[in-house]
């Protein structure tokens, strides 16, 4: 496996090459916090080009893109997502990735438990958020939990509801992608989320604080 080839699928937290179209919009938030040294866990980003090689290699590209576009008004995206979540859960990990996420892993320490997070390319955007419809797994730990948990971020891309969204928003199918955010996870007592603007009102003189006990799951679940 060429350094470029691995370079491509995995990155660093901070790296400059963390752009929206290669780590998604969470990602790239986080990799700027991280270069200008805020206190963001470490860990590292599976890139758009992972997912990318994970659909080619299992010929899954046009079977996903068929399935969605069956959806309308009488076939509901449930349905269109069971069968995506079966494809990706069946998929095979192409090899090359698999032993670049097993690495990176064990370089943040052995058994350590970590948070694995979607970071979609149309995801934390002015005209569109996503909040809580793609996955995030807690407390993973080991390399072989850290790629199923890749898989299932993949495959939350195409759950019932973040189809439904891009289809009422008219963003195409073709157009998304998908990374996922490995990073140590924090213990946290407690955990939330502040907005600088009334997310229901939109009022910018409003700011709103969520927060729960733990590890703040209930806060990103939708």
């Amino acid at each position: 496996m060429s350094s470029s080839l691995a370079n491509s699928f995995i990155l660093n937290l901070d790296s400059s090459q963390a752009t929206l179209e290669v780590v998604g919009g969470k990602g790239a938030s986080l990799a700027r916090m991280a270069a200008v040294g805020l206190p963001v866990p470490p860990g590292f980003h599976v890139t758009t080009d992972a997912y990318r090689r994970f659909l080619d290699g299992n010929n899954l590209g046009e079977k996903i893109l068929t399935e969605v576009a069956r959806v309308d008004d009488q076939h509901a995206p449930d349905e269109a997502s069971a069968r995506i979540q079966t494809l990706i859960a069946e998929g095979t990990m192409p090899a090359e990735i698999a032993a670049s996420i097993r690495q990176r892993y064990e370089d943040l320490g052995t058994d350590t438990a970590v948070a694995v997070r979607s970071s979609a390319t149309a995801e934390d955007l002015p005209e569109m958020s996503f909040a809580g419809q793609l996955e995030t797994y807690l407390n993973v730990r080991g390399g072989d939990a850290v790629i199923d948990a890749v898989k299932r971020c993949w495959a939350s891309l195409w759950t019932g509801r973040a189809i439904d969204y891009r289809r009422r928003l008219g963003i195409r199918s073709e157009e998304i992608s998908i990374a996922v955010v490995v990073q140590r996870l924090v213990p946290a007592e407690a955990a939330g989320v502040a907005f600088t603007a009334n997310p229901v009102t939109g009022a910018r003189d409003d700011v709103m604080i969520n927060a729960a006990w733990g590890l703040g799951e209930a806060i990103v679940s939708g």
